[in-house]
């Protein structure tokens, strides 16, 4: 290794930027580079912090403070009726993409952080690693690290046979302005983890920070993920169709999701869901939904080459492990680097890990989905399915942390 090493990072995101500040903070030579030519900070998903998350956030050089989220302290579950049928106490603090991207964002600095690169080809080479982008340019370096998404393009080069695997079941999903609500949605929902629990679907809501990342009240949001059944060859391909009739395949973009569709949607809500999660379906700033996917990699270390994040694996969002994953693989993966004698030895020490953490958390998430994923089965495994559906295990192990076993 030279005396001050560099690190390529492919993928500007969240995963990306806990393993540039980690590297940064170690004294590595970080070069992140996202595929956007415009700043990732306005996205606004919902997203649930855990322990080790905000840890490893503050080894990252992240301030910690009341405003990184919306702390609840509360779980209930609304049936049909409006009416609360069980509740749990469980304390969390629950944020947003876009503050946790400004939080990392500010502790990189921007000499290190290149908009618009997008990658076409990497490889390993002699004592290093070599990237080049659409631009013409060739960059190189001493390691290589993949945290561009679900559609990796360096996973893609490396393992040209693995794709996302769709679960059977869509998200409809949603934000809205805490001040457009009416009173009885701020009392009932608000301030709590709330779920929904209509047949064959699921439907979960928290607050969330609001525009400019406000956290203060009046200025905060509502966020939801509804989940509901879609079988891929038919529902799932006209949904994905758009005015043209053009099929967006990865996803399509929130824009283009023709009428009929959303109308189908919000009919859907009237049906199915409680008045106070209508509401808040009915009045989101924008209604949009994506596809559920598993995606499990076979290896994550190539020589001088390693994947992270979703680039890695990808899990359901039902155990909200998505960033906490990529924030750990980034921290072990750093571990590993201050440790071994050579790049390849830290990334073989890596893969051990972080190999075993990713196919745990996805085999939970799986678990945690097979209901959703029944209702397109027969009728014998939906009902196997719903015997493991109680309000209890639900509030219980949703969005909570796990713990992952070393052997």
């Amino acid at each position: 290794m030279s005396k001050t090493p560099t690190a390529i990072i492919i993928g500007g995101s969240l995963g990306g930027l806990c393993a540039a500040n980690l590297l940064h903070l170690a004294g590595w030579n970080v070069k992140v580079f996202e595929r956007s030519a415009e700043e990732l900070e306005g996205r606004g998903a919902g997203i649930v912090t855990h322990p080790s998350l905000i840890a490893i956030l503050k080894a990252a050089g992240v301030r910690i403070d009341e405003t990184l989220g919306i702390k609840v302290d509360e779980r209930v579950i609304l049936g049909r009726s409006g009416k609360r049928e069980a509740s749990r106490d469980f304390p969390q603090i629950l944020t947003s993409w876009s503050r946790l991207y400004q939080l990392l964002r500010e502790a990189l600095p921007d000499t290190q952080y290149f908009n618009g690169w997008n990658l076409t080809h990497c490889r390993n080479v002699a004592g290093g690693v070599e990237a080049t982008f659409e631009n013409g340019e060739t960059v190189a370096g001493d390691l290589l690290i993949a945290a561009d998404g679900i559609r990796s393009t360096v996973r893609q080069m490396l393992l040209p046979t693995l794709a996302p695997q769709y679960a059977g079941y869509i998200a409809w999903r949603g934000l809205v302005d805490e001040k457009v609500l009416s009173d009885a949605v701020l009392r009932d929902l608000f301030p709590y983890f709330s779920f929904g629990l209509p047949p064959r679907e699921q439907m979960i809501a928290y607050p969330v920070a609001g525009q400019g990342n406000a956290t203060e009240a009046g200025r905060r949001r509502y966020n939801f993920v509804w989940y509901r059944p879609a079988d891929e060859a038919s529902e799932l391909r006209d949904m994905l169709t758009d005015e043209t009739g053009r099929v967006w395949e990865d996803g399509i973009p929130p824009p283009l999701i023709r009428r009929d569709i959303l109308e189908a949607a919000r009919k859907a809500a009237e049906e199915t869901l409680a008045p106070q999660f209508l509401e808040v379906v009915n009045k989101a700033e924008s209604l949009f939904f994506q596809p559920i996917y598993d995606l499990e990699s076979t290896a994550l270390a190539f020589g001088r080459i390693a994947l992270l994040g979703d680039c890695a694996f990808v899990a359901r969002p039902h155990c909200g492990m998505g960033v906490t994953k990529a924030a750990e693989d980034a921290q072990a993966l750093v571990s590993a680097l201050g440790n071994a004698s050579t790049i390849e030895t830290a990334l073989e020490k890596y893969e051990a890990e972080r190999l075993l953490a990713g196919r745990q958390i996805v085999a939970h998430a799986r678990s945690l989905g097979a209901y959703m994923q029944a209702q397109l089965r027969s009728e014998q495994e939906r009902k196997m399915a719903e015997r493991y559906r109680t309000p209890e295990s639900i509030m219980a192990e949703t969005a909570a942390p796990i713990s992952v076993t070393s052997g």
